[in-house]
């Protein structure tokens, strides 16, 4: 007579997309990665925080902007409640840019695209880019006289790329439609991209100092 083994038995391949799709992410992306209770020293530095600053920045906007979208430009221009959030809006925006172009540059002086990361690198140029487009269509949205000069001049500018057919300064619907709902959706998709991908390869170690013959480099300790 036998005796039953006391393994257990293999679980049945699951073959749904949604059981791939976990399976990928638990390999590609794990706990470890996405929250990590440990960071090596040098995470501390300034330049990493313009980029959590610039993050900061991206949510007072957005969220100043969700309240403007829904009272309308009359409300912002006349009332002095409108007026204050409208102001929180614009200097939440220069502190985006301002924080993203020093955040840009400090990786890029520190080559940051190295050991596999330049499409972490390639996320925040683009992320960049999409912001000055949000930022253009959100001053020509303002309804305005400011607005009407910005368009009325970048106008031509446009148009002379052919752009101008399916990108109509002069048309308010356009414009405020696209500043509203696009192109935010599409830029915190790209911070969040971003986040991930810095995540999933880490942040890159700074570069190597040139050491002199007969000495080691300096052990890279880890904070927590």
């Amino acid at each position: 007579m036998s005796t039953p083994s006391s393994a257990p038995a293999p679980e049945p391949t699951d073959a749904s997309w949604t059981a791939a799709t976990r399976r990928f992410l638990e390999r590609r992306l794990p706990l470890t990665h996405l929250l990590p209770s440990r960071q090596p020293f040098f995470v501390g530095s300034w330049v990493y925080v313009f980029g959590v600053v610039a993050i900061t920045s991206l949510v007072w906007v957005i969220g100043s902007g969700i309240v403007l979208a829904f009272f309308g430009p009359g409300w912002f221009h006349v009332s002095a409640l409108g007026r204050f959030v409208n102001s929180i809006h614009f200097w939440g925006v220069q502190l985006f840019f301002f924080f993203v172009v020093l955040h840009l540059w400090g990786q890029f002086f520190m080559a940051s695209w190295r050991d596999g990361r330049a499409k972490t690198w390639l996320v925040g140029v683009v992320i960049f880019v999409a912001g000055l487009v949000t930022g253009f269509t959100g001053y020509v949205s303002q309804q305005n006289l400011d607005a009407q000069w910005i368009a009325i001049n970048a106008k031509d500018g446009i148009n002379s790329t052919g752009a101008g057919s399916f990108f109509n300064v002069l048309d308010f619907g356009q414009m405020y439609g696209i500043h509203v709902m696009l192109l935010p959706i599409f830029v915190t998709m790209l911070v969040v991209l971003h986040v991930v991908q810095v995540r999933m390869r880490g942040v890159v170690n700074p570069i190597e100092p040139k050491v002199p013959a007969g000495r080691s480099n300096p052990p890279t300790d880890v904070a927590s």
